[in-house]
């Protein structure tokens, strides 16, 4: 049997490469989570340059569980890597799946890389995939995250209360956002738009 979501490379037109993780970009996660001390976000599961190679693993025990896909993504322009996102908590059965895990060196803010690789992979998740939803979720406190993933065009649906026991034996709030099928084509041209913006 075949996996709904296949570890493919996907290429935007200008700004980003997305390439399946692999071991091989242990030093690169390193300098890209060096770029502006990610890894140091209490609210993230952002790698830290002393914790790649294990983030690393870890991201690719999840891709395992449920057969979803992490990428390494590359900027185009000059070849960097500059951070990471996944496709996870895939349900085949529901065509729905979630993107989230992701990062970005402080280098990549504020440019075209996060909505371009967010048009890539919607993109294919819609288009290729036939997803009929697509869900983000985040920290309750990760403001940054939060207004990220309301300028892509997601829809708030709720926040999911003491969702998870942290590490530090707090409670995460997950917010639960999403974007369906039939909200594509507009949240499409908005990212169009927005990435025309970017020059």
């Amino acid at each position: 049997m075949s996996r709904f979501v296949e570890p493919l490379i996907l290429t935007g037109p200008q700004w980003v490469s997305l390439e399946p993780l692999h071991e091989a970009h242990a030093q690169e996660i390193a300098a890209a989570a060096a770029d502006g001390d990610v890894g140091s976000l209490w609210f993230t599961s952002a790698p830290s340059p002393d914790t790649a190679a294990d983030w690393i693993r870890r991201m690719q025990a999840l891709q395992a569980a449920d057969q979803g896909v992490t990428y390494a993504i590359r900027r185009r322009v000059d070849g960097v890597l500059v951070g990471s996102s996944s496709f996870f908590h895939v349900d085949a059965a529901n065509r729905r799946l979630e993107i989230g895990h992701t990062w970005y060196s402080a280098s990549a803010r504020r440019t075209g890389v996060n909505t371009e690789a967010k048009l890539v992979m919607l993109s294919h998740a819609f288009d290729q995939l036939g997803c009929v939803a697509v869900e983000f979720r985040t920290h309750f406190f990760n403001q940054t995250s939060r207004a990220a993933i309301e300028r892509l065009g997601a829809k708030l649906d709720g926040v999911l209360r003491s969702h998870q026991l942290l590490a530090d034996g707090s409670r995460r709030d997950t917010v639960v956002y999403s974007i369906l099928d039939i909200e594509w084509p507009a949240v499409r041209n908005n990212l169009r738009f927005r990435l025309g913006r970017h020059g």
